[in-house]
């Protein structure tokens, strides 16, 4: 039986025995159309990127002269600077280590295995080379339990971060610290996995935790730094440290700042592209100065730019005729990139269902499960490469003894080894590297998919170089096809275009691939899509993140801003009791709370149902039953509250606010019961006075936005006064004051409610924002998406011609599923 049709209520009305339709479900995010969708969750929330226009901050700005601004600007500089710097050192650390654990690792192994050879004691070698890989990989999965977010690349999450997602415990330093050191575990202990992603997401944490100079982990970091005390100066930061870790990890600097701009960040300006570039490049050259003074023992010569480098694409000096590709070629490189992009496809489906395996049959069991699970990886892979390496590899003399078989040199090799690999060994090679680094990516360690999508595409184009030269007898340069393999399937599997392309020029420091790379990119992208999203969406979704796409589709016009927003609102006054304020905060979620006044004006041609407004009447009646479950909820949180006088005030209401009995209509009861004063008092009022239903629910003038962070600073600070007195004598809050605690604000349950006087008045209009971007009713949705995408809003008033607010949008009402539950519950209507 479905529920009430009439209902506008976010709670369930429905009565016992009752179902919501699969509309309702879905919209409201407890099930999806297929029963494996995973709908975005509704416990995750934005960042705050749009400005707070309140007083305090408008006496900051007025106070700034053209010295104090341009040393804002220089202190800003600084901290691109240092950030780059920073995230270059990070790199350093990272790289070192790796190549010290396994130099370590294969010395032991390799001296085993050459007397073995003759001894015929390889499976003692090959349990010493699984001691070593099963510790590292045990090392990196703990750090994982300690803090779980250090699992897998993290661009995923920093994406959704950059797209205005805050995700608990992303931009930690306990989250730093357990990524930093547990890649370079993952990657020593042999499992398919790279070091660049991990990076990239290193480089986020430092760009948000440095220009704050505290810690939440360690609490004894806690300088006084008054500038960028705000999610849009940290999101700013953000960009630029993620950019940073591009650029140190594949030496890219142009690609790190497109990255940077293309996977996440939804807001976007001239001034922010200059400084996250400068940011890449001092992370580009302090990875490339002390890598070359390490390794060669030339300082200043700046000879590696990055962790990954492809090195030089050239013919041997003998060969006249040789040349690096040909416009022949390009046809090749587009079939390539059909195939590139099913392979990718296959590897993002067969990927979805592990992840959605493990969210079902081992997330919810014991934390060790996750690490039995990574060890039995490192325990396959190991098994598997050493049978593999002796059974079907073919020994050759390295030509850097320093390389220690990192998956970097096998990249390399492919690029640039002389002669041809064996088509058997290639297959073999591709088809358990694709299978295993498939499997790995979502284990519990930290981990990046660069390396392996470039090995495995690398080894699919040297694949097709031989049997282009051996079968059809074909001129071309080997090298080239394993580029453009290696592009055709990453871009496959991550669908990245535009940055990806730079980063592949950048790294192989030759313009001339441009146009190759660029095309297979574009066609591996075009064939994925037809399948399924990049690896990192399909990842965003299943954790349920509710990511803003660039735009949404054409038929999403159907529908405007009254049909997508959220109509029943909890709002606050201007001047509003201290009770009225702490219920507010104890029985609700909300994050911001629109500040009103109750239109007189207005109130009687509301109730005629003036043409002026009359649009809005529909909204009016999901108002009424709103606010009579809101009533309900207060009063329950009010009888706690360590006041008589205040709990003497609920009882007097107790008659009103009783659950509305089986079959009752629960705004006739409103109507009938209109002596029930509303629990938001104007301080001239008291709870006893007696109002009409039309003074009661009269229309509600917007005035601005208020946040709860806000709400509870000013409770905690005591800034409030008496009945008897003026607003001025209200204490005032200075910005510096307002932003001391940020990121954490303190909670509505951590204040002593015994402190406080409930009688007290609370004006809040000098901490609000008084002009909030706001929309009419009637906008289209892909105005409201791209106001609210751009612009990297949290809260999205809808205000009507006269000023009166019947809504509000978050990011939840803009997701896709969302807007397509809505839109089919439009068209059913219609």
């Amino acid at each position: 039986m479905a529920c009430c049709g009439n209902c506008f209520c976010s709670q369930c009305c429905c009565r016992e025995g009752e179902t919501r339709t699969p509309e309702e479900l879905t919209i409201l995010g407890e099930i999806g159309d297929d029963e494996d969708e995973i709908l975005p969750r509704k416990d995750y929330e934005s960042l705050d990127y749009d400005r707070c226009i309140s007083e305090p901050y408008v006496e900051i700005v007025e106070g700034m002269d053209n010295k104090k601004a341009k040393k804002y600007e220089a202190v800003r500089w600084l901290m691109m600077f240092a950030i780059g710097v920073t995230v270059g050192l990070v790199g350093l650390f990272v790289d070192f280590f790796v190549r010290l654990f396994s130099k370590i690792k294969f010395t032991v192994v390799g001296d085993s295995v050459e007397k073995c050879s003759d001894k015929g004691c390889l499976p003692l070698s090959l349990l010493e080379l699984l001691a070593f890989n099963m510790t590292f990989v045990f090392i990196a999965s703990v750090l994982v339990l300690i803090e779980p977010v250090a699992a897998g690349s993290g661009i995923p999450e920093i994406k959704s971060y950059l797209n205005g997602v805050k995700i608990p415990g992303i931009v930690r330093l306990r989250t730093f610290l357990c990524k930093a050191a547990g890649v370079l575990f993952s990657v020593a202990g042999g499992l398919f996995v790279g070091k660049e992603g991990p990076l990239i997401h290193s480089g986020a944490i430092v760009g948000a935790g440095l220009p704050q100079f505290q810690s939440i982990t360690i609490k004894r970091i806690k300088l006084h730094f008054p500038y960028f005390r705000s999610d849009r100066d940290k999101r700013d930061f953000v960009s630029a440290g993620t950019a940073a870790g591009v650029a140190a990890a594949f030496g890219a600097p142009i690609g790190g700042t497109l990255f940077s701009l293309e996977e996440g960040s939804s807001f976007w300006n001239q001034a922010l592209t200059w400084k996250v570039l400068f940011c890449s490049m001092s992370a580009t050259f302090t990875l490339n100065f002390f890598r070359s003074g390490i390794n060669f023992n030339k300082w200043g010569s700046f000879q590696l730019p990055g962790l990954l480098n492809f090195g030089e694409f050239k013919c041997s000096d003998g060969e006249k005729s040789c040349h690096l590709w040909t416009a022949v070629d390009l046809a090749f490189f587009v079939l390539m990139g059909v195939v590139g992009g099913l392979l990718g496809a296959l590897f993002n489906c067969m990927n979805t269902i592990l992840a959605k395996y493990r969210i079902k049959h081992i997330h919810p069991k014991a934390k060790f499960v996750r690490v039995l699970e990574s060890l039995l990886v490192a325990m396959v892979t190991t098994v598997v490469i050493f049978a593999a390496s002796i059974l079907l590899g073919e020994c050759r003399d390295l030509s850097s003894p320093t390389t220690h078989n990192t998956t970097e040199a096998a990249i390399h090799q492919l690029f640039h080894q002389e002669g041809t690999f064996s088509p058997v060994t290639l297959s073999v090679f591709f088809l358990l590297y694709f299978l295993l680094a498939c499997w790995t990516y979502g284990v519990s360690v930290p981990s990046g998919l660069f390396v392996p999508s470039l090995l495995c595409g690398a080894a699919f184009g040297r694949l097709v170089a031989n049997i282009l030269k051996v079968k059809l007898g074909m001129d071309i340069y080997s090298g080239t096809f394993a580029l453009i393999g290696a592009a055709a399937f990453l871009g496959g599997v991550v669908r990245m275009t535009i940055s990806l392309t730079v980063i592949l020029i950048e790294s192989t420091n030759e313009i001339t691939y441009g146009l190759p790379i660029m095309i297979t990119l574009m066609v591996a992208k075009w064939t994925g899509d037809f399948f399924n999203k990049g690896i990192y969406d399909i990842h965003i979704q299943l954790r349920g993140v509710p990511l803003l796409e660039w735009e949404t589709e054409v038929e999403m016009d159907k529908l405007t801003a009254s049909d997508i927003m959220e109509p029943n609102l909890t709002y606050v006054y201007p001047h509003t009791r201290v009770q009225s304020l702490v219920s507010i905060l104890r029985t609700t979620v909300y994050n911001a709370f629109p500040v009103v006044t109750e239109n007189r004006q207005n109130e009687r041609d509301f109730m005629k149902g003036n043409i002026l407004v009359s649009n809005n009447i529909r909204f009016k009646k999901s108002s009424v039953v709103s606010r009579a479950g809101e009533q309900r909820r207060r009063c329950q949180s009010m009888k706690s509250y360590p006041s008589s006088e205040l709990r003497n005030v609920c009882d007097e209401q107790n008659v009103v606010v009783e659950p509305a009995e089986e079959g009752e209509d629960l705004l006739q009861q409103m109507l009938e019961r209109r002596h029930a004063p509303y629990p938001n008092l104007y301080p001239d009022q008291s709870p006893s006075e007696e109002w009409t239903m039309e003074e009661r629910f009269r229309p509600l003038t917007f005035h601005g936005l208020i946040l709860r962070s806000q709400l509870v600073n000013l409770l905690i600070r005591g800034v409030c006064y008496a009945e008897h007195q003026s607003s001025a004598t209200q204490p005032r809050l200075s910005y510096a004051e307002t932003t001391e605690d940020y990121p954490r604000y303190p909670d509505i349950h951590d204040l002593d409610l015994a402190l406080l006087n409930p009688r007290m008045i609370v004006d809040v209009t000098p901490y609000m924002n008084p002009c909030p971007y706001a929309v009419s009713p009637n906008t289209h949705t892909s105005q409201v998406f791209n106001l609210f995408r751009t612009m990297g809003l949290r809260h999205l008033p809808v205000v009507n011609a006269v000023g009166e607010i019947v809504g509000i949008i978050t990011r939840h009402n803009l997701t896709h599923e969302f807007l397509v539950a809505k839109l089919r519950q439009h068209s059913i209507t219609i």
